[in-house]
Formats: C-alpha cells, sequence, structure tokens
C-alpha cells in the first residue's frame, strides 16, 4: 500500500512508539488521526505537524471514543486505511507477595482490559470502516485496501516475574494476529503484529539507570535500547509490502529474556 494520502489512525500517538510512528507517517505524506488519552501532548502535535494530523482525545477500550476517532478520520480525510495500536500499559505485581497474600486481581483485569481488549476494539472499529469503503468502491479486487497494525511485546514470549498481566495480555494481542488476518482477507485487509524489545521510550525513563544499563548491555546487537523511529520505520515497511500479513515480527536487537 501506497502511503503517501492514506489515513491512519495510530493510538498512543502522542508519545513514545506512537509519536515516532505519526511523525514518520507524515514526513510519508500520510494522514494520521492521534488517539491519546494525553490531551496537552495530542494537541500540542497537532499543531506542530499541521493540516495532516488531527487529534482525539481517546480511551481505545471505549467503544464511542474509539468510533470518534474512526469517525474523524472518515469526515476530516475521506476515509480511513490502517490503525497502528501502539497505546498500551505495563502492569506489574507477583502472583504473590512477601506475605502471601495473592496479587490484586482489579490490577490483572486492567492490563488485559487495554492491551488486549483495546487492540481487539481498535481492530473492530477501523476494520468495519474500510470493509464498508471497500465495499461501497465495488469490493477489494485482490489488491490491497487496508492493514491494521498491532504492538505486542517480546513479553508475550519471554515473560518475566510480575509480568502476568503484562506478558499475557500481549501474549493475547499476538494470538489475535492469524484468525483476524484470515477473516479480513475477503476485504483486502491485512493484520500485522509487531513486538517490540527494549525501547527508549517515556515508559522506560522511569526505571533507574543502573537498570537501563543493565538492560543495554542484555541485548546482544546493537547494545543499547531500540529508537522509536526504528519501530516507525518497520511500520512503514509493513504497510508498504503487501505480501506481508498474518505475521509478528520480532523488533529486539535478538534478546533473549531470561
Amino acid at each position: 500500500m501506497n502511503i503517501e494520502a492514506k489515513t491512519f489512525l495510530v493510538t498512543g500517538g502522542a508519545s513514545g512508539l506512537g509519536e515516532a510512528t505519526t511523525r514518520h507517517l507524515i514526513s510519508l505524506g500520510a494522514n494520521v488521526v492521534i488517539a491519546d488519552l494525553n490531551s496537552d501532548a495530542g494537541e500540542a502535535l497537532v499543531a506542530e505537524l499541521g493540516d495532516k494530523a488531527r487529534f482525539v482525545r481517546c480511551d481505545i477500550t471505549s467503544s464511542e471514543e474509539v468510533s470518534a476517532a474512526v469517525q474523524t478520520a472518515e469526515e476530516d480525510f475521506g476515509g480511513l486505511h490502517g490503525s497502528v495500536n501502539c497505546a498500551g500499559i505495563a502492569i506489574v505485581q507477583k502472583l504473590l507477595d512477601r506475605d502471601n497474600n495473592p496479587a490484586d486481581l482489579d490490577k490483572f483485569n486492567k492490563g488485559i482490559q487495554v492491551n488486549l481488549v483495546g487492540s481487539f476494539n481498535i481492530a473492530r472499529l477501523v476494520a468495519s470502516s474500510i470493509a464498508k469503503r471497500v465495499a461501497a468502491s465495488g469490493g477489494p479486487a485482490n489488491q490491497d485496501q487496508g492493514i491494521i497494525i498491532n504492538t505486542a511485546s517480546i513479553a508475550a514470549f519471554d515473560g518475566q516475574v510480575g509480568q502476568g498481566s503484562y506478558a499475557s495480555s500481549k501474549a493475547g494481542v499476538v494470538g489475535l494476529n492469524l484468525p483476524l488476518a484470515r477473516e479480513l482477507t475477503r476485504h483486502g485487509i491485512r493484520v500485522m503484529t509487531i513486538a517490540p524489545g527494549v525501547f527508549a521510550t517515556p515508559m522506560m525513563s522511569q526505571i533507574p539507570e543502573a537498570a537501563r544499563q543493565q538492560l543495554e548491555a542484555s541485548v546482544p546487537y546493537p547494545k543499547r535500547l531500540g529508537e522509536p523511529s526504528e519501530f516507525a520505520k518497520l511500520v512503514a515497511h509493513i504497510i508498504d509490502n503487501a505480501y506481508l500479513n498474518a505475521d509478528v515480527i520480532r523488533l529486539d536487537g535478538a534478546i533473549r529474556m531470561v
């Protein structure tokens, strides 16, 4: 799919991986609807990027708020061609605490709701918009009509102690990939998932410097955190390469967490 003049919904698009994706897609001529909870950052980014960007405050678990973001793409840019779901949260808690008390079930569920249910919510509403546009134009004709890109994590495969909610929710995102891709073939919509490793995002900036250095040292090559721009470049390649479908791509410098 040619990126220029196409319209994409980028969730979590006001910071981190999402912001880098927003900037890169617009630099390639796309229109982007930024869906994020941070209104200040989102509106500032739109003011910087200009007419090709729109901001919608959006909780990805809300049908109404995601529908509003999709509607913005349809009304302001004439239709939607894809989504890149970067919104997510990391819930960290052990199954049992030091006194063998059980984990907080509500905290576990919050991670599942945002990372997994939110990904499904974005996919279903974006796919519906694209499929209706395709049907109105006469069908897909074996040509690329849309793309849904979800963000998992290497935690889906290499989950660490305390990552029960995060790892299982991201494993769920991986599990969505193939059934959604198979279903959406008749509309000419591809589905792909990126599983990032350790990246230099605002979430990572909260950890102590010693822990950051340890993480960098554990990456085989290159021995550093990933740059959000590298994630964004992979997004652009996935959009451009029509033969990429139903796959999960690890973007992690060969790290394997133990």
